[in-house]
């Protein structure tokens, strides 16, 4: 047990206490993934998002949740069968976490829950001779937030994706070109308050960088599901980088680097993020070729 979370510590290069607390929590993000892996989850669910980014297509920063959506819409979806399966895999590994669903508010298509653990003690386990563990206070928790959409927008493509630590274990994931969708999606619809999510925009510079199309017709189904256009616009690709260019000289990019900052290693990476950096790099935009799945 104790060489697993090893073997998986040793892909890391900690070099701070928050560097340490991170791995951690994504080793947990792993075990728990791989406890889902066991059941029929994967068969119903897809896993999409920052930390699918990071953890199958090597994304460069710490991603804080777990991201799922359904395969076909089900407003009555339990998380709760798919606990024991989590429960079994954290505890064949020595470790104590409670899972604890969210009570659902008003209309949210979104059900959350949560794995929690003692951060001191899960420390010891993972770190056992470090001298850092009097920093973490007595009551601080590892919390992993699990978030799972029962009505998921038509169109995204999935792909199965294996990691071999905890245990060797399959995922279905959304593919690239429809987790780019999935955050565009972001950029124009999320109505950031007095915060903006900087992530959003790192990630997006991620997928131009590693020339990812974006899966137009899940986009537009997307922003169609959110009102966020109107419901008779056939999306282009021009159209979109209209939409796009507009968004960016609406941001604030000194607020945008502050959200990011915790989250990356290099800070010096956002020192060109402006508007018309963000403008210029749309310009490479692309998409794939969705059209024949129009119609499924």
């Amino acid at each position: 047990m104790v060489t697993i979370l090893k073997q998986m510590l040793d892909l890391y290069e900690c070099k701070t206490l928050e560097d340490e607390k991170n791995a951690v929590k994504e080793i947990m993000q792993e075990i728990a993934l791989a406890g889902l892996a066991k059941s029929d989850f994967f068969k119903k669910c897809a896993f999409y998002g920052g930390t699918a980014l990071r953890i199958f297509y090597g994304l460069e920063r710490f991603s804080e949740d777990l991201d799922f959506t359904l395969l076909t819409t089900d407003e009555h979806f339990s998380l709760e069968p798919y606990y024991s399966f989590i429960q079994n895999t954290v505890e064949s590994l020595g470790l104590r976490f409670e899972i604890y669903e969210k009570e659902k508010q008003g209309s949210s298509t979104i059900k959350s829950a949560f794995l929690k653990g003692n951060a001191k003690e899960h420390y010891l386990i993972f770190y056992p001779n470090s001298r850092l563990s009097s920093l973490i206070q007595s009551g601080e928790k590892i919390q992993i937030k699990f978030e799972i959409d029962l009505d998921p927008p038509s169109f995204a493509s999935t792909e199965l994706k294996y990691r071999l630590l905890p245990y060797p274990y399959q995922v279905r994931i959304y593919d690239k070109p429809s987790l780019f969708a999935g955050k565009i999606h972001a950029i124009i619809a999320r109505n950031w308050k007095t915060r903006v999510k900087g992530r959003d925009f790192y990630d997006y510079v991620f997928y131009l960088a590693t020339n990812t199309p974006v899966n137009l017709i899940h986009l537009e189904a997307r922003l169609k599901q959110t009102n966020s256009i109107d419901p008779d616009l056939s999306l282009t690709i021009e159209s979109l980088k209209k939409m796009l260019y507009q968004r960016f000289a609406e941001i604030d990019f000194d607020a945008v680097k502050k959200d990011v900052y915790p989250f990356i290693k290099d800070v010096h990476q956002l020192d060109l993020w402006s508007v018309s950096f963000f403008q210029s790099i749309t310009e490479g935009l692309s998409t794939v070729d969705s059209s024949s799945r129009r119609d499924e």
